[in-house]
């Protein structure tokens, strides 16, 4: 007489996973998916949760974001070099307020032709990425970060002069019920999660490879049929239109501009704060744009000087750390807590 044996231990025959094991089994195949869902759960809840100031904060943390998304992509996925990225972030910043307070060109109408305004600049002025790297490159997009500010205080009736433009706040529609903050924080996520999804497309698309091997190899790219020329221009463009739109998003947030706050400090910092948040990854923008807006806010509590030296070491400490940036972090953190607990076992 048979007895069956499905399901004894020892005899190979598979047994139907339960509903827990299909939800394990789910959540370590998109843990990624997951956890950018309870992030944005968290986004669209905070502003009704943090005081304005607060809120503030986090609109000009994902501000900066949207600009290091686009610096990220030169930088981390082309292989290029940048130290002029604050003069496309003050171009959209101006084109904008130029917009809305000479011309009166609705608000929202703005963030589109702010981003295709640089975008054809940085088409222009990304010929150079086409012909040089390195250290050559570093200096030509510096020279275009120091002769902004002289030139936005030479046409005074465009762009304010040295006094700058002042300008009214977008105002939330009365249906939405939301508070000026509120508003404007909503407007920023909007625009970051619009840059994040654009970048993602791209970077799983032929132009993300192409743009990989061009980091990677040019001579190889080149012999696999990618013209390394032109993808470097259109990096160097797209970089440009993702600083150009978080520059649009700064006058709305701050409603004022002026030629002091993009002088080169801002390019730098900018550099600075992608290379600390993780070059090359999903993360590295917006935790660069933390650090860019709360280590200085917390230095200046300490002392006025602070800041900036504090700033220097915490960018010492992380390189020293993780050289990845903060979001390569835990994956160098994980296999040395693996070995530790291996080892007490």
């Amino acid at each position: 007489m048979k007895t069956s044996t499905a399901g004894t231990p020892g005899t190979g025959a598979r047994t139907e996973p339960t509903a827990r094991d299909r939800a394990t089994a789910f959540a370590v195949q998109h843990w990624r998916l997951l956890l950018l869902g309870v992030l944005l759960l968290v986004a669209l809840r905070a502003p009704f949760e943090l005081v304005p100031f607060r809120v503030f904060q986090l609109t000009m943390v994902m501000v900066y974001a949207v600009a290091l998304i686009g610096l990220n992509l030169l930088v981390g996925h082309a292989g290029q070099i940048s130290l002029g990225h604050g003069a496309f972030f003050a171009v959209g910043a101006y084109g904008t307020a130029a917009m809305m307070y000479h011309w009166d060109v609705p608000y929202l109408l703005t963030f589109p032709l702010a981003a295709a305004l640089t975008f054809a600049i940085g088409l222009a002025l990304g010929v150079p990425a086409t012909r040089l790297r390195g250290l050559y490159l570093a200096l030509v997009t510096l020279a275009i970060a120091i002769f902004l500010v002289p030139l936005l205080k030479r046409f005074e009736s465009v762009t304010g002069g040295s006094m700058g433009l002042t300008l009214e706040k977008p105002a939330p529609p009365s249906w939405t019920g939301l508070a000026p903050d509120q508003w404007l924080y909503f407007l920023a996520l909007a625009g970051t999660v619009l840059a994040f999804a654009i970048v993602r497309f791209l970077l799983r698309s032929r132009v993300g490879r192409a743009l990989h091997s061009v980091r990677d190899n040019e001579t190889a790219a080149e012999v696999m049929g990618v013209k390394p020329a032109s993808y470097k221009r259109l990096a160097f463009a797209w970089s440009a239109m993702f600083a150009g739109a978080a520059g649009c998003l700064y006058t709305w947030t701050i409603g004022f501009v002026s030629p002091d706050s993009f002088t080169v400090n801002l390019s730098i910092t900018l550099l600075a704060a992608i290379v600390v948040g993780g070059l090359g990854s999903a993360a590295g923008p917006l935790l660069g744009g933390l650090f860019m807006m709360f280590v200085p806010s917390l230095s200046q509590d300490i002392n006025e000087a602070a800041p900036g030296v504090i700033f220097g070491l915490l960018i010492i400490a992380v390189m020293y750390l993780a050289p990845s940036g903060l979001a390569g972090l835990p994956g160098r953190v994980a296999p040395w807590t693996t070995d530790k607990i291996l080892r007490k076992r």
